[in-house]
């Protein structure tokens, strides 16, 4: 390879670092609020940690919609800061900003109001009822988290990310002693069990907010992009725009959570046990997919930057760089998980019979997260040139046509115990990755022999 482009790709390369450390930190300290809870729930009880692994898995869907629909934002911007469109920028702000409330409080009755849904799984009375009592407390938290990511997307586009980290460390760090205090019931608190892991969330989730709000007016590097500190009626036209992206990439990240949780769901008619390993396993699942998701997102700022200047080198440049980075980083994840699995998972219970279900699944986790590393890297260069259906398309296709019906049929119906039937859930989940990535390359593949999009000017 030539000395320039050799030079070319490690400057790029650098740049992706500088925009993926952040979010790297910010990720695991919003992903490590759910190992925390699933740390200390697994000292606390086997009944409250399944209570908030069935909890958990019913509101994170939710969130995760709120997320993706928010994330429309991040690439309407950042298309806008390589075209040097600074004045729609500022305009994108609040109306960002009245979108996040409106779903903050649509989230939040259906996280509360979640009884009828708890009553279809014939959970066991005591699991049921913490599991609504935790349940109820994050729905306070809702609107908050909803405010912090559209600030956190309206950051991410522009490419600033330093805010969002310190503010999700900040959250994770509050979440840690309220945990102590309303799990536990120390320095005066009542001993709330799973309800209390519950408004512990909620807490940090306002504190996070609060935090990135006040950073955000702050930062020198973003003033230029913040509009004028008053009251901006609402305008249909661009929360239209950030629906039209943001809505697939909401029912993607949706769906693909639901179709984790309706698993968990699933698992959890196995057993307390069953379903609180899968917990174990799927948070550390999470906690590698979370550098992935960092190094994803980085790779389509700088490609959507590029798009937006109209540089086709550039584009090409940061897919190559972008997805070795992203790839590279699953790779690790694999061998961190594969590499000690008993010893991972006592960091999280000390339960011998969820311990021996656990150590199965992680070795499952980390051929998954192999595989999802390609997907995540082409499903986000496909988000850069706004391109958001087809992710949902191939999703649903994989995950929800295929391997759901299969993972029923061989985790349900066919298996003879608890753990053959975890297995083979994880399995069928493990084929459906691979047939998104696939998918998804495919796609971006077409869009690459396709002309960039025109760019219209400032106004």
């Amino acid at each position: 390879m030539p000395r320039h482009q050799l030079t070319a790709m490690a400057r790029e390369s650098r740049a992706l670092l500088a925009l993926a450390w952040p979010m790297v930190i910010a990720q695991l300290a919003q992903i490590g609020t759910g190992v925390v809870d699933t740390v200390m729930a697994g000292h606390y009880s086997t009944i409250d940690l399944a209570a908030i692994a069935i909890g958990y898995n019913i509101w994170l869907p939710i969130y995760i919609f709120i997320i993706g629909i928010s994330l429309g934002a991040t690439y309407i911007i950042a298309q806008h800061v390589g075209a040097g469109r600074t004045q729609r920028v500022r305009d994108s702000l609040p109306q960002a900003l009245w979108l996040a409330l409106a779903l903050g409080l649509l989230g939040a009755p259906l996280c509360y109001w979640a009884e009828p849904l708890l009553n279809l799984l014939d959970l066991e009375v005591n699991t049921q009822a913490r599991t609504l009592a935790y349940m109820q407390a994050v729905a306070f938290g809702l609107p908050a988290a909803a405010v912090f990511e559209a600030l956190r997307c309206h950051n991410q586009g522009i490419g600033v990310m330093r805010p969002f980290a310190v503010a999700s460390v900040l959250g994770f760090l509050a979440n840690i002693p309220l945990n102590y205090a309303f799990m536990y019931g120390h320095w005066g608190f009542p001993e709330m069990g799973a309800a209390g892991c519950g408004w512990a969330t909620a807490c940090a989730m306002w504190i996070s907010a609060g935090a990135l709000g006040l950073y955000t007016t702050r930062a020198t590097r973003l003033k230029p992009y913040l509009p004028a500190l008053a009251l901006v009626a609402p305008r249909l036209d661009s929360i239209a725009e950030m629906v039209r992206l943001g809505l697939p990439l909401g029912l993607t990240l949706f769906l693909e959570i639901a179709f984790f949780s309706v698993i968990a769901l699933l698992i959890a008619t196995l057993g307390d046990i069953a379903v609180a390993a899968h917990q174990v396993a799927f948070n550390m699942w999470d906690v590698v997919y979370m550098p992935l998701i960092s190094f994803g997102s980085a790779l389509a700022l700088r490609l959507g930057h590029a798009i937006g200047a109209g540089d086709r080198a550039a584009v090409r440049l940061s897919i190559t760089c972008g997805t070795s980075l992203t790839v590279l980083v699953g790779l690790v994840g694999m061998i961190l998980l594969l590499s000690s699995p008993a010893t991972l998972v006592r960091l999280y219970t000390d339960d011998p019979a969820i311990e021996a279900v656990a150590i199965s699944l992680v070795r499952l986790a980390g051929l998954f997260i192999a595989i999802d590393s390609a997907q995540v890297a082409a499903a986000y260069c496909l988000r850069a040139f706004k391109d958001a259906r087809f992710p949902l398309f191939a999703l649903c296709i994989a995950y929800w046509l295929i391997t759901l019906p299969v993972g029923y049929w061989r985790g349900i119906v066919s298996a003879d115990n608890a753990l053959d039937g975890t297995v083979a859930f994880w399995q069928s989940m493990i084929a459906g990755i691979a047939v998104t990535s696939l998918l998804v390359f495919l796609r971006l593949y077409l869009t690459l022999r396709k002309p960039l999009p025109a760019i219209p000017p400032d106004s």
